[in-house]
């Protein structure tokens, strides 16, 4: 399917990140060998052992839920970080960047679903840290956009009504002056939904179970 996923995002400004989470080397190598780069991952341990394992063109992304303690680990070749929601951890990503001079992109990760169990910052604790990050600034990271998970449910009007909140909030944040030149990334939708998100306005979608098959 991976080529069908491709075929649907040919001609718009949108980038994929293959999921990879618990495939192995060799399944990652068949999706690698059709072009794909750029590889997103849950767990830090299981991002560090393939990255040491498979091929250094590839660009990592971690996509899950990161503790503070565990920033060290991928800050030597992370290229981005999608899952940031605190400014504890902001600072950290910083500081462990800066130790191997580097700049790691970020993604903010905003609250749009309904269910309990989804990470991520209200609109408001959003600006609020964009103006922390406006009166500390932080050289090596670069804020490059949002990241936002749907509601895990078929009704396509829920969660096609959660990515146009996620584009309206990137919009305002756009035009606070809070942002720059680089915040451009609206990173929404997965397997069952990509096709919503691109339609609403996403420029980054992390597809996993659907390109494996």
């Amino acid at each position: 399917m991976y080529k069908e996923v491709i075929k649907d995002i040919r001609g718009k400004d949108v980038t994929l990140v293959a999921v990879s989470k618990t495939r192995s080397n060799e399944q990652i190598m068949g999706i690698y060998n059709q072009g794909q780069r750029i590889f997103g991952e849950n767990r830090v341990q299981e991002l560090v052992e393939k990255q040491e394992n498979l091929p250094r063109d590839i660009e990592w992304h971690l996509i899950g839920h990161l503790q503070t303690n565990k920033v060290k680990y991928i800050a030597p070749f992370v290229e981005m970080i999608h899952s940031v929601d605190s400014a504890k951890l902001l600072r950290e990503i910083n500081a462990q960047a800066q130790k191997h001079d580097r700049v790691i992109k970020i993604l903010l990760q905003c609250k749009i679903a309904r269910e309990e169990s989804k990470y991520g910052l209200a609109e408001q604790e959003l600006m609020d840290i964009l103006k922390f990050l406006k009166q500390t600034p932080m050289e090596n990271i670069q804020v490059a956009g949002v990241m936002g998970m749907a509601t895990f449910t078929d009704d396509e009007a829920v969660v096609s009504r959660e990515f146009k909140n996620l584009k309206t909030i990137f919009d305002k944040v756009n035009q606070s002056g809070l942002t720059g030149e680089h915040f451009k990334v609206i990173s929404m939708g997965m397997s069952g939904d990509y096709l919503l998100a691109v339609k609403e306005g996403s420029t980054m979608i992390r597809v996993g179970s659907l390109i494996f098959k």
